[in-house]
């Protein structure tokens, strides 16, 4: 089987999406039959994920909403983005 390609343009699969539950109090993924909890800077990336931003847009908006090296958060960035499309999660 192959392994799922990072996406040029992430963006959440059909029947996923991204919404605050009040309960929780929190941001979450919401996915067939699980919820997953996106704190602080996941929250950011998935915000971010709406298939017109490239990877590398996403890349650069964040660093520079953090004020951070560039490097680390691309490598934060394509390791949760590459996790979320071998989970399907993800496509482009």
């Amino acid at each position: 089987m192959d392994e799922p390609v990072l996406p040029e343009r992430p963006r959440l699969a059909p029947g996923v999406r991204l919404h605050f539950d009040k309960t929780r109090n929190a941001w979450v993924l919401l996915c067939p039959e699980k919820v997953i909890e996106a704190e602080g800077p996941a929250n950011e990336i998935l915000r971010r994920c709406d298939g017109t931003r490239t990877t590398a847009d996403i890349i650069d908006e964040l660093a520079a909403v953090f004020s951070a090296d560039r490097a680390v958060i691309a490598q934060d960035v394509t390791d949760m983005l590459t996790e979320l499309a071998h989970k399907r999660l993800l496509v482009g």
